[in-house]
């Protein structure tokens, strides 16, 4: 499928305040007299108010479109897409019953401030995406193609992880997006395997109707989830599931993606150790 978008880095804001310059510079010039006859035409108008309150917007934007394009560029491009394909994916998922709620949007806002620990310039860069990803006519599948296209086994791990993890964040009735978070999975080329494992760890504790706590599950039971196994695995079943997701989640597979996706990965390593070591005690 051909690509619809190429990523391009937002430029620095220019110069849209001009007149307040002009104002700070006749200040400093010691010219008051043309000072005071702006001001007097802007009062004679009525317009004083009007013109304080644009300036204060102006300002505003202004600092705001700044610190998002200084990050952006302080990050690499592979990240940069990642994170572009990931919050307009998120999007498009939101949008499967025709809207995206303010529910839906504070559950993907505060999935990068509290999961991936975003801090105040990254928030106000994600919004940016969310704001575009809402006016986009992009289709889910070019996105998908593009990110399939563009990033490996380990990255695609990684997305599937993110979307379960929102969606089971997210409101009460979660089946249609389940749904649609499994034909991405077959569409990325995730095996099946690491679908089921991946679904179960976030549905671990909670049914598909949103609620939680109802499942009762022991602590083996959930170990087995997060290895992929069933009730009854010998010890080279667990060893053999244990090593080919250490190769997957390894940190150093996703660094090009950024600091906050390899904290993912480790925490994924983490997760997955407890459940090995669990496992080992018992055999």
């Amino acid at each position: 499928m051909k690509q619809q978008y190429n990523y391009q880095y937002r430029r620095q804001p220019g110069c849209g305040g001009c007149l307040l310059f002009f104002i700070l510079f006749m200040l400093l010039a010691g010219n008051f007299r043309g000072l005071f006859e702006l001001l007097g035409i802007l009062l004679s108008g009525g317009m004083f108010f009007i013109f304080m309150l644009i300036a204060a917007f102006w300002g505003f934007s202004y600092f705001i479109r700044r610190k998002v394009a200084t990050y952006e560029r302080s990050q690499s491009e592979s990240h940069n897409e990642f994170v572009y394909l990931l919050v307009h994916i998120l999007i498009k998922i939101a949008e499967i019953d025709g809207r995206v709620s303010n529910e839906e949007l504070s559950t993907i806002e505060n999935f990068f401030r509290a999961s991936l620990h975003y801090n105040y310039e990254q928030m106000l860069w994600v919004k940016e995406l969310i704001k575009e990803a809402r006016q986009s006519t992009i289709s889910l599948d070019t996105l998908l193609a593009d990110f399939k296209g563009k990033f490996a086994y380990e990255p695609r791990l990684i997305l599937l992880e993110l979307i379960y993890q929102v969606i089971y964040s997210g409101p009460k009735h979660i089946e249609p997006e389940l749904e649609l978070a499994s034909k991405i999975g077959d569409f990325l080329g995730i095996n099946i395997y690491d679908q089921q494992r991946i679904r179960s760890r976030y549905a671990y504790g909670r049914d598909t109707s949103g609620g939680t706590g109802s499942r009762g599950y022991s602590e083996e039971a959930r170990s087995l989830e997060v290895l992929g196994l069933k009730p009854g695995a010998t010890p080279a079943e667990i060893k053999k599931a244990y090593h080919k997701l250490s190769m997957k989640y390894h940190p150093d597979k996703v660094r090009h993606l950024g600091e906050e996706f390899q904290k993912v990965a480790e925490e994924k390593m983490k997760e997955i150790n407890a459940a090995y070591q669990f496992l080992s005690k018992l055999n």
